[in-house]
């Protein structure tokens, strides 16, 4: 059966783009804010019929081409054995690994601690009446080790973690081995419980130079990535703020690669492998704007896909809390309605 999410990974042509959000099934909406205020987001998580229920809530309120697994990029390092807590002001570690003075012996893989998110997977798979690839994901081993060693995501403070980096270089590159190798695992553990796709989020790909992280970083993207390719699963790569370092995006990175907001797409098209298909890569503040101001930026989108085929409609990052979710509708409607063919 021809999906059209499926179909534009495989480098088909499709009469229109395929469509989906980054954190699509919470911020914005309605009925995952009403869940939020009776459970925990641990309490999602973990419980696989609710983790099923917000996968598949964008699906049915927003009418997307794909579901994306409710989770987090740091359960990686949970399940190393940091204690985890979720706060109304982010994510806070027990005891970040700059506060240790053996960080890489602080760690402790245990891959049974992340059975209930392939418990997650089989029930949203499993859900009747759906029909929509679902995507797996994990986070990049850069921006997982920003959150474990400054130990409290205040997102754009990683003072103490990149110090770390520089002054640690090769404990670094163990202890990004060490991430990595929990993440292959858990990685494929997804594939072969059913995800379509998977997405590798590198939020803060930006944080260090580009040398030093093809260098140091990169290593461990291209393993997570032959690991996830070789099963036959389209991978995609989100580096976010990684600017003309896209130029060394190639197709033995990734199949996709998500385009965040700051780059142009035309320059994106230009600079990264032709055999690499495009995500991206709508600024979600725009939907803060008019419907005319919304529709006007969508219509700028079309003679993208005229002359490029192996794209995805997407956000150059996540939804924005207190984004109207009619605006989102909306531009899921327009995405489906307009007329993209030349």
């Amino acid at each position: 059966m021809s999906d059209i999410f499926l179909d534009t990974l495989k480098g088909k042509s499709t009469h229109r783009p395929p469509v989906w959000f980054m954190r699509q099934a919470g911020r914005v909406l309605p009925s995952y804010l009403a869940l939020k205020e009776q459970y925990t987001f641990w309490q999602m998580m973990k419980d696989p019929e609710l983790a099923a229920r917000v996968t598949l809530l964008p699906i049915d309120d927003l009418g997307v081409d794909a579901a994306i697994l409710f989770s987090d990029i740091l359960v990686i390092p949970y399940a190393m054995g940091m204690g985890l807590d979720f706060t109304d002001q982010g994510p806070v570690f027990e005891q970040p690994l700059k506060d240790t003075n053996n960080p890489l012996q602080r760690l402790n893989p245990d891959a049974q601690k992340l059975q209930y998110i392939y418990n997650a997977i089989d029930k949203i798979l499993e859900t009747p009446g759906n029909d929509k690839p679902l995507i797996g994901f994990c986070g990049a081993p850069l921006t997982v080790m920003l959150f474990m060693l400054q130990g409290l995501g205040t997102k754009s403070n990683f003072t103490d973690a990149e110090k770390f980096f520089f002054r640690e270089k090769a404990l670094t590159r163990k202890i990004a081995d060490a991430v990595t190798e929990l993440t292959i695992h858990y990685a494929l553990q997804q594939v072969k419980h059913g995800v379509s796709a998977f997405q590798l989020f590198d939020t803060h790909a930006g944080i260090v130079p580009f040398t030093f992280y093809q260098e140091v970083f990169m290593p461990s993207v291209k393993k997570i990535a032959d690991a996830v390719r070789k099963t036959g699963t389209p991978f995609i790569f989100f580096p976010k703020g990684i600017g003309t370092g896209i130029q060394s995006i190639n197709h033995d990175t990734c199949d996709f690669m998500s385009v965040d907001w700051q780059t142009n797409l035309y320059t994106a098209r230009k600079l990264v492998d032709k055999n690499v298909g495009l995500q991206g890569n709508l600024d979600p503040r725009i939907l803060f704007a008019s419907r005319d101001t919304i529709r006007k930026e969508l219509y700028s989108f079309i003679p993208f896909h005229q002359q490029e085929s192996k794209w995805i409609f997407n956000l150059g990052h996540g939804l924005v809390p207190g984004i109207p979710v009619e605006n989102v509708k909306f531009v899921v409607d327009f995405i489906k309605q307009v007329h993209w063919e030349s």
